[in-house]
């Protein structure tokens, strides 16, 4: 299978998702450790999950691939696929104990692989799990330490651990901890489809798919808190197949303290810019105006700089783009985070719950650091109070309507507290 990818707005074919599941609760344990942004409900979140893939596939015809289901009847099928799996998994595994304890863990473990299913090894790819099998008593019980390994809460965010450029796939690293082994279990699915990989980021680089936006002859590519020159430098070495490329840096909130910023605010190029066809985009013109972008071209050496240095959002304008703003509490409340699922035609946040659950939490932080955040929680109620007296709660904007977008609302109030939308939570593989 071949991936790819050259337009934003090009009708989307094949996207990768993974539906949340055990994982999930772990990182509900405590939520902002695992980089989430607020408490949610796991149950309705999956319930959400299915409503995204059930609109992507019946809706609009997008061949929806499911990592773990993908991975696992193909390990069912392929016995080389299922010793991999067995292998990985058993890898990943921490026992402690003294090494005669640990040897013995070991051949247990290899001598009941053949007996347990192929979920057991995924489960185990997803917890990541520590065994203690030290000082066991006439039972021979066993102590099972799980969130000391960082099981993998955000890995339905599909779109971070690659990226599909115009010329093929880029495996690639995450810049936090707790995502660090993400693109280990995505390969495999690339692996399973026989999708070529490009090139690989390595250390010191990172590099995550939501700061990566194809847009045609061109392309750009955000650096900051997630991606890192290093990352950037590695991406341009596997030739995207661009012509230009903008590189785009994190522009930090003007109503956040600069010497305390909050860079989940606008972690990603996609949460706070995003395409909604062949000339329209969308985003928050008061971040896109502070992101410095620098212009490199492609030459026969490879990418160089151009000396030109300008803004998002004067570049954007200036490849004959449409912007349409969104509000300080609209790009908090991932406005922004779309999915492009045909020229013209988005899946987008449906907002009202949303921005209410997204103020509750901005209030929780003011309170706890009111220098911080008070700035952002006046103007976030503001801008609420200003939309709820206009009636056009988001995605029910006018400018929709006069640039002829067509919006599919998803009621994602529980999934987005993960600190991403439609766009974060699909890998797409192929449009045209």
């Amino acid at each position: 299978m071949a991936a790819g990818v050259r337009a934003e707005w090009d009708r989307l074919r094949t996207v990768a998702v993974h539906r949340p599941g055990i994982e999930m609760f772990f990182g509900l344990l405590e939520p902002y450790a695992a980089l989430y942004e607020r408490a949610f409900s796991r149950y309705e979140a999956r319930c959400e999950h299915d409503l995204l893939q059930r609109a992507l596939g019946e809706e609009f015809g997008v061949r929806v691939l499911r990592l773990k289901e993908t991975v696992l009847d193909t390990a069912d099928r392929d016995p080389a696929v299922r010793r991999r799996l067995v292998d990985q998994a058993h890898e990943i595994v921490t026992l402690r104990g003294n090494g005669r304890e640990v040897a013995e863990a070991r051949r247990s473990m290899e001598q009941n692989a053949d007996s347990l299913d192929s979920l057991h090894f995924f489960t185990l790819l997803l917890l990541n799990p520590i065994i203690d099998v030290g000082g066991r008593g006439a039972g021979g019980g066993v102590d099972v330490h799980i969130l000391g390994q960082s099981p993998l809460a955000n890995l339905y965010f599909m779109r971070d651990q690659q990226a599909a450029t115009a010329r093929g796939l880029v495996l690639g690293r995450p810049a936090k901890e707790q995502r660090a082994r993400e693109p280990g279990i995505t390969r495999f699915l690339w692996d399973i489809l026989g999708i070529p990989i490009i090139g690989t980021i390595e250390a010191p680089g990172t590099f995550e798919g939501g700061d990566f936006m194809p847009m045609g002859e061109f392309a750009l590519i955000g650096t900051g808190d997630r991606t890192n020159r290093e990352g950037v430098s590695q991406f341009l070495g596997f030739d995207p197949g661009f012509d230009e490329i903008g590189i785009v840096h994190q522009p930090g909130h003007p109503l956040i303290p600069g010497d305390r910023p909050d860079p989940m605010v606008d972690m990603h190029l996609d949460t706070y810019f995003n395409v909604a066809g062949s000339g329209v985009v969308l985003g928050s013109a008061l971040l896109l105006q502070r992101a410095r972008l620098e212009v490199y071209c492609r030459s026969d050496e490879g990418y160089e700089p151009s000396g030109e240095t300008t803004t998002l959002y004067d570049y954007i304008l200036s490849k004959g783009f449409s912007v349409i703003d969104l509000s300080i509490l609209e790009q908090l409340s991932y406005a922004a985070n779309v999915l492009c699922v045909r020229d013209g035609t988005i899946l987008a946040v449906e907002g009202e719950e949303v921005m209410r659950m997204v103020l509750l939490n901005l209030e929780r932080k003011a309170a706890r650091d009111p220098e911080r955040y008070g700035r952002l929680l006046h103007h976030a109620e503001e801008d609420y109070r200003r939309i709820q007296s206009e009636g056009c709660i988001f995605p029910k904007k006018p400018e929709f309507s006069r640039h002829g977008i067509e919006v599919c609302p998803l009621h994602l109030e529980n999934l987005t507290g993960g600190y991403g939308g439609p766009h974060c939570m699909t890998c797409t593989l192929e449009r045209g």
